[in-house]
C-alpha cells in the first residue's frame, strides 16, 4: 500500500495497520507513509506503550489521591471521639490531674493504633481496586477480548459471594467496629456468649478471656450488641444493706465518709474520679435496708473499687456498731412418730428449736 495518496487511504486501512482504537501517533505515521508495517511497529513500539504508561501514571497518581483522602477521613474520625473530660472532682489534686493527663495520652495512643489499622485496610481495598481496573485497560491496550475474562470473574464471584457470606459479613462488621470504636484491646465487653477482656480485634473476629481464663474467639458478624463496661469510664454500683433498727442517717454518713476518704487518697488501681454519691434507701429487703451508692472510676477499675470500698465499710461498720444484717430463719422440728392429730410441741421429750 506504499505510495498511495493519503486521500486514498481508508479507515479499514488505518484500522488494519493501527487496530480497532488506533492512536494518534500511529495514523500520522501512516498517513505520512502510507505503509501498515511502519504504522503496525509504531503502534506496537511507541504507541501502545505510552498509552500502557500513561494507564499506569493515572493509576499510581489516582492511588496517592484516594490514599491521602482515605488518610484525612480517618483522622477526622479519631479527632471527634476524645476521652470524656472530669468536669467534677478536686481539682487541686495534683495527682489527680496528673492521671488525667496520663489517660488522656493513653486514650489518644488507642486512637492513634485504631486510625493507622482502619486507614491501612481501607488503602489496601483502594488500590487494590484501582490497580485492578488499570489491569484491565492494559489487558485491552494489548487486543485480549476482555469479554470472557469479565464473564468468568463474574461467574466466579458469585459463587464465591455464595460461599462466603459470613466471611465478607464479618468483614464488613469488623470494618464498623473499628470505625465506630465499639471496643478496644484492655476493655471489659460482653458480647452475648461471652465477657471478658479483650486480646486482638481483627477484621474477621474478636478475641476475648474470661475470668476463669478461657479465649473466646467470636466472628464479628455473630456480634449483635456489646456492651463495653471499660471504655472512658466506669461506674460501680453498690447496694449497702444495714439491719431495720439502724440510724440511717447515721449509716449514711459512715458510708459516705468511706467513700470520701477513698476518692482523695488517689490510689493508682482503684482511682474514683468524681465525688462519690450516696443516693439514698433502694428497698426494704426480706432482712435488711439497702443504700445504694454509686461511684465513677477510671476505665476498668470499677471492680478493685467495689472490693476495696466493701473492705473498708466492713470495718468502718465494726467501728460504728452498724449491724450488717444476715437472713434469720425459725425451724420447727417434729418427730414423725407423732401421731397425725397430736401437737408435736404438746408430745414428751419435744422442744421447739430455733436456728438463726
Amino acid at each position: 500500500m506504499t505510495g498511495l495518496p493519503v486521500s486514498a487511504l481508508t479507515f479499514a486501512d488505518v484500522t488494519s495497520a493501527c487496530g480497532d482504537e488506533p492512536g494518534l501517533l500511529c495514523e500520522v505515521v501512516f498517513d505520512r507513509t502510507g505503509s501498515e508495517r511502519i504504522a503496525g511497529l509504531t503502534n506496537w513500539l511507541i504507541d501502545r506503550p505510552l498509552r500502557i504508561g500513561l494507564i499506569l501514571l493515572a493509576a499510581y497518581i489516582l492511588s496517592k489521591i484516594v490514599s491521602a483522602s482515605i488518610t484525612r477521613f480517618v483522622d477526622g474520625l479519631g479527632s471527634h471521639q476524645g476521652p470524656a473530660t472530669d468536669e467534677s472532682g478536686d481539682d487541686s489534686l495534683v495527682t489527680r490531674g496528673m492521671d488525667r493527663v496520663r489517660s488522656l495520652g493513653d486514650q489518644q495512643l488507642r486512637t492513634r493504633q485504631r486510625t493507622v489499622t482502619l486507614a491501612a485496610v481501607l488503602k489496601s481495598l483502594a488500590r487494590s481496586a484501582i490497580w485492578f481496573f488499570a489491569a484491565l485497560m492494559i489487558l485491552g491496550e494489548v487486543d485480549i477480548n476482555l469479554a470472557p475474562l469479565i464473564a468468568g470473574a463474574g461467574v466466579a464471584g458469585v459463587a464465591l459471594g455464595f460461599g462466603a457470606q459470613s466471611l465478607v459479613r464479618d468483614f464488613l462488621a469488623g470494618i464498623f467496629i473499628l470505625i465506630e470504636d465499639q471496643y478496644g484491646v484492655g476493655d471489659i465487653v460482653d458480647v452475648g456468649e461471652a465477657i471478658g477482656v479483650i486480646e486482638s480485634v481483627t477484621l474477621r473476629t474478636t478475641r476475648l478471656r474470661d475470668a476463669a481464663g478461657v479465649l473466646w474467639i467470636v466472628p464479628n458478624g455473630e456480634i449483635r450488641r456489646v456492651g463495653n463496661t471499660s471504655q472512658l469510664w466506669s461506674k460501680s454500683l453498690l447496694d449497702i444493706e444495714v439491719a431495720y433498727d439502724t440510724d440511717l442517717d447515721f449509716a449514711t454518713q459512715t458510708i459516705k465518709s468511706v467513700l470520701d476518704t477513698l476518692w482523695h487518697e488517689n490510689l493508682e488501681d482503684a482511682t474514683i474520679i468524681e465525688e462519690p454519691q450516696v443516693l439514698g434507701v433502694e428497698s426494704f429487703g426480706p432482712d435488711a435496708i439497702v443504700i445504694r451508692a454509686v461511684v465513677k472510676t477510671e476505665p476498668a477499675e470499677q471492680f478493685v473499687v467495689a472490693r476495696v470500698i466493701r473492705a473498708r465499710l466492713k470495718r468502718a461498720f465494726d467501728e460504728a456498731g452498724i449491724e450488717i444484717p444476715f437472713p434469720q430463719r425459725t425451724i420447727w422440728l417434729r418427730n414423725e412418730s407423732t401421731s397425725a392429730t397430736g401437737d408435736a410441741s404438746e408430745q414428751p421429750g419435744h422442744t421447739p428449736q430455733n436456728e438463726l
